[in-house]
C-alpha cells in the first residue's frame, strides 16, 4: 500500500519506520522544513527502541504536499489534533479530497472537525477513520533520531459515515486496531484527555519553576493527582453512558494499550500503576504552557469533551474546573483556535440527532 504520512514528529516518524518495514511504500510530509530537515538530509530516519535500532531510508521526505500524496492509497495524519483543521484546509486547497484518510490519533472530535472542514467548503468529505490514541509512545531526539519506547497493543478505531475504505485501510495497516461502532466511542476513549490535564494543571507552578525538569508520570503523578484523574475518568464514562456507550476505566484502557503493565493488580492504585509503566517512565514534564499537554489536551481534549457532555445532558464539574483553571494558568499561551461544537459541525444537535449523524452506513 502506498501511504502518505502527514506529520514528521515522533508519531509520524515512528509510523514511517514501522510501515516501511511492513512492506508499504511510505512518503513522509511535514509543513515545516525545519522539523523535517534532519530526516531529509539523511534521506531516512535513524531509530531506536521497540521498533528496533537502525536506519530506515524513505524515497520521499518533503514539504510539498502534492508530491507526498501523489498516487497515495491512504493518508495517515500523525499530527497534534490542534492541526487537524489546518491540514484539512491544505488538502482542500491542493484539491486532495477523495483519498481515504486515517487520523492517528483523532483524540476527541478529530474526525468530526476534519470532515467538517470539507463540508464547510461545500465538498463531500473523503472517507475518514480515526484512532482513539496515537499508536506509539515516542520522542524525537536530535535532528535524525526517533526513540519509540512503546507501541500500542490495542487501540480503538472508527470511521465517519461513508468512511469504510479508511477503516479497512486502518485495519490493514495496524493489527492492534479494534473497530468500534462510531467516532463517539473513539472520541470518548481518548485517555490523554484524562491522563494529562490533571497533572498539567495541578503541577502548573512546578512546570513554571522547574522548566519541565521532572518526570511527568513518576515525579508529577502523586496520589492526589490520581484522585483527580479518577474523578475525571468517572465523568468521561458517564458521558459515554449518556450516549449508550459502555467504556472501560482509565486503568483498564491503559493496561490494554500497554502503558500500565499487564501483570499489575488494580489494588496497587492508579498512581502506582502508572508510575510503574515502562513506556512512559522517562517522559519529562512540560517545560511551559505552550506544550501539547496544555494546548492539545485542554482546548482540543477537554473542550470538545465538554461539548459532548452538554449534548448528552451530563454534568461534568471536574472537567469544567480543570478547563477553567487551565485557561487561567496558561493565560496568553492559549492557542488561537478551539475545537467547539461549531468546529465539529454538531452545534444544535441533541443526543439522538448526534447519534444519527455519526451512525455508520454502508458505502454505496
Amino acid at each position: 500500500m502506498r501511504v502518505a504520512i502527514l506529520g514528521a514528529g515522533s508519531g509520524g516518524a515512528s509510523a514511517a519506520v514501522e510501515l516501511t518495514h511492513a512492506g508499504h511504500d511510505v512518503r513522509l510530509w511535514n509543513r515545516s522544513a525545519a522539523a523535517i530537515e534532519g530526516f531529509a538530509g539523511a534521506r531516512g530516519i535513524r531509530h531506536a527502541g521497540v521498533l528496533g535500532d537502525g536506519f530506515t531510508s524513505l524515497p520521499v521526505i518533503t514539504t510539498q504536499l502534492a508530491l507526498a500524496v501523489d498516487g497515495a492509497d491512504v493518508l495517515l495524519v500523525c499530527l497534534p489534533t490542534l492541526a487537524h483543521a489546518a491540514v484539512a484546509e491544505s488538502l482542500v486547497n491542493a484539491n486532495v479530497v477523495t483519498i481515504p484518510t486515517i487520523l492517528n490519533p483523532g483524540h476527541t472530535g478529530g474526525a468530526l472537525e476534519f470532515s467538517h472542514v470539507f463540508r464547510r467548503r461545500g465538498l463531500e468529505p473523503p472517507p475518514v477513520a480515526e484512532f482513539s490514541t496515537l499508536t506509539y509512545i515516542a520522542r524525537v531526539h536530535g535532528p535524525e533520531l526517533v526513540v519509540t519506547t512503546g507501541r500500542a497493543k490495542t487501540v480503538r478505531v472508527a470511521a465517519m459515515p461513508r468512511g469504510n475504505s479508511a477503516l479497512t485501510a486502518a485495519l490493514s495497516l495496524y493489527d492492534c486496531a479494534r473497530p468500534v461502532a462510531n467516532v463517539l466511542v473513539t472520541s470518548l476513549s481518548n485517555i490523554n484527555m484524562v491522563l494529562h490535564p490533571p497533572g498539567a494543571v495541578l503541577a502548573a507552578a512546578w512546570v513554571e519553576a522547574a522548566g519541565g525538569n521532572f518526570t511527568f508520570y513518576v515525579d508529577g503523578l502523586t496520589d492526589g493527582v490520581a484522585r483527580v484523574m479518577e474523578e475525571l475518568d468517572a465523568e468521561r464514562r458517564m458521558v459515554a453512558r449518556g450516549f449508550g456507550i459502555d467504556l472501560p476505566s482509565l486503568f483498564d484502557e491503559m493496561q490494554a494499550v500497554g502503558t500500565i503493565e499487564t501483570d499489575v493488580d488494580p489494588e496497587v492504585g492508579l498512581a502506582a500503576a502508572i508510575r510503574g509503566g515502562v513506556a512512559n517512565r522517562a517522559i519529562k514534564a512540560p517545560a511551559g504552557f505552550n506544550h501539547r499537554y496544555y494546548q492539545e489536551d485542554l482546548w482540543y481534549g477537554l473542550g470538545p469533551f465538554l461539548a459532548l457532555a452538554t449534548i448528552a445532558g451530563v454534568e461534568t464539574p471536574c472537567a469544567r474546573s480543570l478547563m477553567q483553571l487551565g485557561e487561567l494558568a496558561a493565560g496568553p499561551y492559549a492557542p488561537p483556535g478551539r475545537r467547539t461544537a461549531t468546529e465539529m459541525g454538531i452545534a444544535g444537535l441533541d443526543r439522538d440527532a448526534l447519534l444519527a449523524f455519526v451512525a455508520v452506513r454502508s458505502d454505496p
